[in-house]
């Protein structure tokens, strides 16, 4: 399957109130990710079927993108905007959006904003900020990295941005990812309606931007339909809404 040069086409369109960082989906459902909440809602008919909320207690301060994997949901979480930088990989069941699980990934890398699973490997990207926070740039977004994880998420290699890439983010970074069926990796700034085309390079240690490609998005984290290839998920936060899109050539 090849998408080079292709048009992402808007076929759905949910409203999910949790819809502001990001969504996940199945088989079955979609998973719209707000900062300290998470909804399930049924892919055909849009409707809610459950919600999470952060307990005050939790910890939780501002998940991202998601994934599902084998009936488990599994979230990138960080303490944006806070310093030092604190990681970490939250994980519910699907079936009850249980919280049962958790990986801490202490102060290193920057702020996690999503992670997909390929080839028996995790792939996360921690993101680095020309944001001002505090009277200084939130990492620097040149420092922006996409790191391949071990099955215990201990890291196996890294990857930089071009600078042709950071600077569609504007002061911001990339804010979601996920493999595509046709192998490419395409990743989404903050708030812009695009997504950006990726692939890992033969040689060296940045990324090859490939293309980029508008669609009915406005930034945050994304996620192809494993289920039926060629579907890509993802959210538009000033509307709360979850959308459904069809690459095609």
């Amino acid at each position: 399957m090849t998408f080079l040069l292709a048009v992402l086409q808007l076929i759905s369109n949910s409203p999910a109130v949790e819809a502001r960082q990001g969504v996940a989906v199945d088989a079955t459902h979609f998973y719209a990710i707000d900062s300290r909440a998470i909804g399930k809602y049924d892919k055909r008919t849009g409707s809610s079927v459950a919600n999470w909320q952060a307990p005050k207690d939790s910890g939780v301060i501002h998940l991202d993108g998601g994934i599902v994997v084998d009936g488990k949901l599994y979230c990138a979480h960080s303490n944006f905007p806070a310093l030092p930088m604190r990681s970490s990989v939250e994980i519910w069941e699907t079936d009850t959006l249980k919280h049962v699980g958790t990986h801490d990934f202490g102060v290193r890398w920057g702020s996690l904003t999503w992670l997909d699973r390929r080839d028996g490997f995790w792939w996360a990207t921690f993101a680095n900020y020309d944001q001002i926070i505090n009277g200084k740039r939130y990492g620097g977004k040149e420092n922006t990295l996409l790191v391949k994880l071990d099955d215990n998420w201990q890291e196996l290699k890294t990857w930089a941005y071009p600078a042709s890439l950071l600077a569609r983010f504007g002061e911001m970074s990339n804010s979601g990812g996920s493999w595509g069926p046709d192998g490419r990796l395409y990743l989404t700034g903050h708030d812009a309606p695009e997504v950006y085309a990726v692939k890992l390079p033969e040689n060296g240690g940045v990324l090859d931007f490939l293309e980029t490609l508008p669609a009915p998005i406005a930034g945050q984290g994304i996620a192809w339909d494993r289920s039926t290839p060629g579907i890509l998920y993802g959210i538009v936060r000033e509307k709360r809404q979850v959308t459904a899109s069809r690459f095609s050539p």
